[in-house]
């Protein structure tokens, strides 16, 4: 399999799902970083462009569900990083609960198949 195949398409609001994650995880993060992390952890099957990733994070600290502040990267350059606020993390914990309801109901239903 290639691995133009082996990409994976993001489910409608998995991807706010998974950015809340990690930073939950891995503390305040600038966008190429968690990019570059989610990148890592998924072994190259996501691959999120600016195009992809930017308007998440809009939309998540559009929410209030994480805030951004102006800081300098490892490499001296200014970027934008986002931590969870408290009320991403309530919404960390509702989401994680209706995925793992939405992933047994689709388990459920192809063993029936």
């Amino acid at each position: 399999m290639s691995s133009e195949e082996r990409r994976i398409e993001l489910l409608q609001g998995s991807l706010d799902l998974i950015v809340l994650r990690t930073l939950s995880t891995m503390g305040s993060l600038h966008a190429y970083a968690i990019a570059t992390r989610l990148e890592h952890i998924s072994d190259h099957s996501l691959d999120l462009n600016q195009g992809t990733l930017y308007p998440a994070l809009v939309r998540l600290e559009q929410k209030g569900w994480i805030k951004g502040s102006w800081g300098k990267t490892e490499n001296n350059r200014e970027a934008k990083f986002y931590s969870i606020t408290k009320a991403g993390g309530r919404a960390l914990a509702e989401k994680v609960e209706s995925w793992r309801r939405l992933a047994g109901l689709v388990d459920k239903l192809l063993l029936e198949s």
